[in-house]
């Protein structure tokens, strides 16, 4: 098991603790929160150990989860990559690119591993179709939440649609050719509404809609490819697969059957995989876990999160 940490004890960082407290991989060290009335609150309730200082919690762990503001993800990454540990740390990486780059190097030069928190990756839905997406060429998204101050410090592309940019970057094996974005502001400082249409070099264009003063949730991705339709439901944890093959030469009452302007006939059918149901973020955890232990590479590297933060900054930088 490894000595794991968490630093950073709001609402994200919480169920951090209890899922760390509960994994077989892990054993909770305990946590250090700047909140000093918060964290001993935590403490009395949970009964997970506070540690006053970061430098404290950090020397006594192997494992530092990194669930603090944004804005104080690089500084502590560095400080516990400069002790040697391994870093998980939330989504988006860091602040800037820059910094993202700096923790890569960090952790190259430092010799371990570090994976972000880009838990879409590991939706159930998501992980049921991923490997029947072959070349999309078409991807639309749509991430719409009701109104929550929480995370109203950042623009929606940082808050919501940064999840999306990270699952479609990760479909789509290509470089990004052009971006063009709008975003509104209309509660906060910062965008509640955007929409992005990413183009990339292998034709792929991706349109992507995030709101955070929606009067509904949603959370969908529509992949279109040759001969596939692939549609998943993020928060409903669902998926749909539509397939096309050819027709068989004498169809069934049943068969549905399209015939073209040249005459070729194509059979729709439906294969809805199997979805099991699971913990995302117990997940995504355990999988870190399993790439110090084994030496792997973990499933969101921080290259990942680093290209995931490049492109959202591409589309900030257009409004």
């Amino acid at each position: 098991m490894l000595k794991a940490g968490v630093l950073g004890a709001g609402h994200l960082g919480k169920i951090h603790l209890r899922l760390l407290k509960q994994s077989e991989k892990f054993d909770l060290v305990g946590f250090y929160d700047a909140d000093e009335d918060n964290a001993k609150k935590i403490e009395s309730e949970f009964g997970y150990k506070y540690f006053d200082t970061i430098e404290g919690l950090i020397n006594a762990v192997e494992v530092v989860s990194i669930v603090t503001p944004t804005l104080s993800h690089y500084e502590c990454a560095k400080l516990a990559i400069s002790k040697g540990k391994h870093i998980f740390i939330e989504k988006p990486i860091t602040n800037t690119v820059e910094e993202a780059e700096t923790i890569r190097a960090l952790v190259a030069q430092n010799n371990v591993k570090g994976q972000v928190g880009h838990v879409e990756r590991f939706n159930p839905a998501f992980k049921a179709v991923r490997d029947q997406i072959h070349k999309p060429m078409f991807i639309e998204s749509h991430r719409l939440a009701e109104f929550n101050p929480r995370g109203t410090d950042v623009p929606v592309v940082l808050d919501l649609m940064i999840h999306d940019i990270d699952i479609i970057l990760s479909v789509v094996n290509s470089k990004v050719k052009n971006i063009s974005a709008s975003g509104v502001s209309v509660i906060s400082e910062t965008p509640d509404i955007a929409n992005a249409r990413i183009e990339f070099v292998n034709g792929c264009v991706a349109n992507l809609t995030a709101s955070r003063i929606s009067l509904k949730n949603m959370r969908k991705t529509r992949f279109f490819q040759k001969d596939a339709y692939i549609s998943v439901d993020f928060l409903e944890k669902k998926c749909e697969v539509v397939k096309m093959k050819d027709a068989p030469v004498s169809p069934g009452d049943f068969d549905m059957i399209l015939q073209n302007a040249e005459g070729v006939k194509k059979q729709i059918y439906f294969d809805n995989p199997e979805i099991s149901n699971n913990n995302a973020i117990l997940d995504e955890l355990e999988s870190f876990a399993d790439a110090i232990n084994n030496n792997t590479k973990p499933i969101v590297t921080l290259h990942d999160g680093t290209e995931a933060l490049r492109v959202a900054t591409m589309i900030i930088d257009q409004f």
